[in-house]
């Protein structure tokens, strides 16, 4: 059987990248830094999340273990207050913290009223809401990786398809070493949209689900450190 005859089209990656036109290159580089900045949050939510968890883990404990061993009074809270330094990370220990600075200016007057109950919610709201800020910073940036992505990789996928016509018009011919090269170049725009935009996206309802449990959580211990302080603490 008589082998078909090689076309001679290579057809390389990175010779193709070099070779396509200043318009798709232009989105490669736009969807290359849209990837790295993705995986740069990818990375720095992981080891942040990972980080709120066991130090809040470990701060809760530090908290319930004071209330096993004596009642509550401004004196635990001091000794947890004293040690929230170890703690620097958890968002349970930055909403403690505000609670204990609302508790200290409410001590110093001579009888709480229900407005210093009021201001101490506020005050624990407040700390819950920039906690949550904080940890969501960045997080709409995968969002938008993934929804957008794809569409830039596309644009290009549709410039070089052009470029390609216009070639096969300027030859005057259709064949494979006309045609490949331009459609090769083209579907690179795509393949690097999708590969920017899937981690985006598997990532972005990843770390909504674990913030999610996280505000569960200093919701919980808000809702918690609150009575605590009503019951015991202001209730002379």
């Amino acid at each position: 059987m008589d082998t078909p005859p090689s076309s001679g089209v290579e057809l390389n990656a990175l010779d193709l990248i070099a070779q396509a036109s200043t318009v798709v290159q232009l989105v490669l580089l736009v969807l290359f830094l849209m990837m790295l900045a993705c995986w740069f949050i990818i990375g720095a939510k992981m080891v942040r999340l990972n980080q709120a968890r066991k130090l809040s883990r470990a701060f809760l404990e530090l908290f319930w273990a004071e209330d096993e061993t004596r009642p509550w009074d401004n004196d635990s809270m001091k000794d947890i207050h004293a040690q929230l330094p170890t703690y620097t990370g958890s968002p349970l220990a930055t909403v403690f913290r505000a609670g204990y600075s609302e508790l200290a200016r409410i001590s110093r007057k001579s009888t709480p009223d229900s407005g210093d109950v009021h201001n101490l919610e506020r005050a624990l709201r407040r700390a819950q809401n920039a906690e949550m800020t904080r940890l969501e910073n960045l997080i709409p940036v995968l969002a938008t990786t993934g929804s957008t992505a794809p569409f830039i990789g596309l644009f290009g996928t549709v410039w070089g398809i052009m470029s390609a016509f216009v070639s096969i018009g300027h030859s005057h011919a259709a064949t494979l070493d006309v045609v490949a090269p331009g459609i090769a170049e083209a579907l690179i725009a795509t393949a690097i949209g999708l590969a920017a935009a899937i981690p985006a996206v598997m990532a972005y309802n990843y770390f909504v689900r674990r913030i999610k449990v996280v505000r569960h959580e200093v919701d919980a211990f808000s809702s918690d450190y609150l009575n605590i302080i009503q019951r015991h603490l202001l209730a002379e």
